[in-house]
């Protein structure tokens, strides 16, 4: 798109409280019906671009569902990367308090990502084998945007960005967040600068391999958990992190028993076993030493 392009495409105009009611007195508080600029609503939120995206490829009414359901967590696993991007920011200029807001919206997303299961429940095997020959080897493995959020909570496997090979800008990203601290990292750095003995070799590790639990950071979490003290901040910030794995934990269980609702123990279409690899999936934990310390408090 080149500048003339872009100096073409309207943007949303500002207005004041001021204008605004100006604007219903002069309506008599019924809403505006006229706009010389086009709609403002669709200048913002780009609904009738949402709406052109769905392109089924057979003639089954269910398909529709199936496709939706799959931009919407798309949509919403850009949002809560979004947050968790937030998250770290703050954490990093140790402000434990402003990270708690991005990450209890990032558990609230993650709501809405485990809601969207629901408008798939009414599927069967006979529903979804009306059309998915015809998708090929079209998988929701092959989600650029899901492996971001994946590696941001810290599940980490280099091999993962291999399918991307072909599209240089998304591997590009993908290894940039696989290179760089995930959340937990900077969670960890976190209560190290809070004055718990964490060790070097944690803090300073490869960030591109899988954190391994330590038995450090368990202790810790140990410590923060004893004081319930109304103004403990890292008390709020487990909790919080708890509630987002949590949520997280509870989509990847609603992944694996929509895919058994669908297709059972049939391969999967992205060349995997299908359910016998989520289920490998879901044994690595989001956070696993909130959850471990648990045991000693």
């Amino acid at each position: 798109m080149d500048s003339t392009d872009r100096g073409s495409i309207a943007t949303v105009r500002p207005s004041s409280a001021r204008e605004r009611a100006v604007r219903v007195a002069a309506n008599a508080g019924e809403p505006t019906l006229e706009f010389a600029d086009g709609l403002p609503y669709d200048v913002y939120v780009h609904a009738g671009t949402l709406h052109s995206l769905q392109q089924p490829v057979s003639e089954d009414a269910g398909e529709m569902s199936f496709l939706m359901v799959s931009q919407i967590m798309e949509l919403y696993f850009g949002l809560t990367c979004f947050e968790l991007r937030e998250a770290q920011r703050l954490l990093r200029e140790d402000d434990v308090w402003g990270a708690l807001s991005p990450l209890r919206r990032a558990a609230l997303h993650v709501e809405g990502l485990n809601a969207a299961w629901r408008g798939l429940r009414w599927m069967t095997p006979a529903d979804f084998n009306r059309f998915r020959d015809l998708l090929g080897e079209a998988s929701g493995f092959q989600s650029a945007m899901y492996r971001h959020l994946e590696f941001l909570l810290g599940l980490r496997n280099a091999a993962l960005i291999r399918p991307f090979h072909r599209q240089p800008e998304v591997q590009a990203e993908l290894l940039g967040t696989l290179r760089a601290p995930s959340l937990w990292d900077d969670v960890i750095a976190v209560l190290a600068r809070h004055g718990f003995a964490i060790p070097r070799a944690v803090l300073v590790r490869d960030p591109a391999q899988e954190h391994e639990p330590h038995p450090a950071v368990e202790a810790a979490w140990v410590e923060i958990y004893r004081d319930d003290s109304p103004g403990n901040q890292l008390r709020m910030l487990g909790e919080a992190l708890t509630e987002l794995a949590e949520g997280f934990g509870d989509w990847r269980y609603q992944h694996l028993k929509a895919v058994q609702r669908a297709m059972g123990e049939k391969p999967g279409s992205g060349g995997s076993a299908g359910v016998t690899w989520l289920r490998r999936s879901m044994d690595r934990v989001v956070f696993p030493e909130i959850w471990s310390a648990r045991t000693f408090i």
